[in-house]
């Protein structure tokens, strides 16, 4: 994929890196993803400066002169619309999908009721609310979705409170350790076979799929810990069919699409061992920017560094009305 990276850094104006925040994922923005987007700006020529909204109030952006914002934050009060409206009020364009679009991809049932609505691939679920978690109810939860069953609670990113349940007896467990995180449970069918995902960049019609990913992490549990925090998991690309990886990139484009995102932002998959049917897992709108993240790798694979990478993206950063 060829980026138009004919950009003038300093017409950019005064940049906030915000990373931080107050989110469960708080430690990865502060020191990994924020500082990486800041010194690749930086390097560019960018005048690019870290802003933590956990301890600076986001209007002080306004009082200070930032002309625009690279969203480096992860989880709630970060990709889930919140600092976009804030950012809405304040005027200042921001990277990434909107409001509206943050909101929802944020929210995985939501997520999931919008791509089963437009037709679209993914494993079966069912949600219990805090008055259902009781041993009576949670009980049944594998006689509806099989086992394994994977508990996640829907707010939350990076694999936090997720737990894959092999056995009726590890089911109270599960929706206990979810529901630390959030008012609801989100239960959701296994399915067996690779673990996938996809980066897009760009807006509707002309969004762009980048090269897919299979992940093999240790024992097949690619959570928190192997995902920024060891070396073992390996990232495989360009091993796939390119007949399956461009029906999977075409799934992916379809789902970016129907929750309105733009910007960029990266589709979580299943592929299917038995039959080789992809589904659709969560869609990230601010995802991981370290060493370990998947999107600089992905762009890689096609030819874009990552300062490349970080540089496109902040003269993408606009407001919903359209203004940048």
């Amino acid at each position: 994929m060829k980026l138009d990276l004919n950009i003038d850094p300093k017409q950019l104006g005064k940049t906030a890196v915000l990373m931080g925040g107050s989110s469960a994922e708080r430690e990865v923005s502060l020191t990994m993803s924020g500082p990486g987007v800041l010194a690749a700006l930086r390097a560019s020529g960018v005048d690019a400066h870290d802003f933590d909204p956990a301890e600076r109030g986001l209007h002080e952006l306004k009082a200070e002169g930032f002309q625009r914002c690279f969203i480096a934050l992860h989880g709630r009060h970060g990709e889930d619309g919140t600092v976009q409206g804030a950012l809405e009020l304040l005027g200042i364009p921001y990277t990434g999908s909107g409001v509206m679009a943050s909101s929802i991809a944020m929210d995985k049932i939501t997520t999931k009721r919008l791509w089963r609505a437009d037709g679209l691939a993914t494993p079966k679920w069912l949600s219990l609310k805090r008055s259902e978690l009781q041993r009576e109810r949670v009980i049944t939860v594998p006689d509806e979705l099989g086992l394994p069953v994977f508990v996640k609670p829907p707010h939350e990113g990076s694999s936090i409170g997720v737990t894959r349940v092999d056995g009726y007896s590890q089911m109270q467990a599960a929706v206990e350790a979810a529901a630390q995180y959030d008012e609801e449970v989100l239960c959701e069918q296994f399915i067996e076979g690779p673990e996938l995902t996809c980066p897009v960049l760009g807006e509707g019609a002309s969004a762009v799929a980048l090269p897919v990913i299979q992940i093999e992490a240790d024992q097949g549990n690619y959570d928190y810990q192997n995902k920024y925090f060891t070396n073992s998991t390996r990232y495989l690309l360009g091993n796939l069919d390119p007949q399956l990886e461009r029906r999977i990139q075409d799934l992916v484009l379809a789902a970016y699409r129907s929750l309105g995102c733009r910007g960029w932002g990266r589709a979580d998959l299943m592929l299917r061992k038995s039959d080789g049917e992809p589904f659709l897992l969560e869609m990230n709108t601010s995802p991981g920017m370290t060493s370990h993240s998947l999107v600089p790798k992905s762009a890689a694979h096609a030819g874009i560094t990552y300062e490349q990478l970080c540089l496109w993206l902040l003269a993408q950063a606009r407001l919903d009305s359209g203004k940048a």
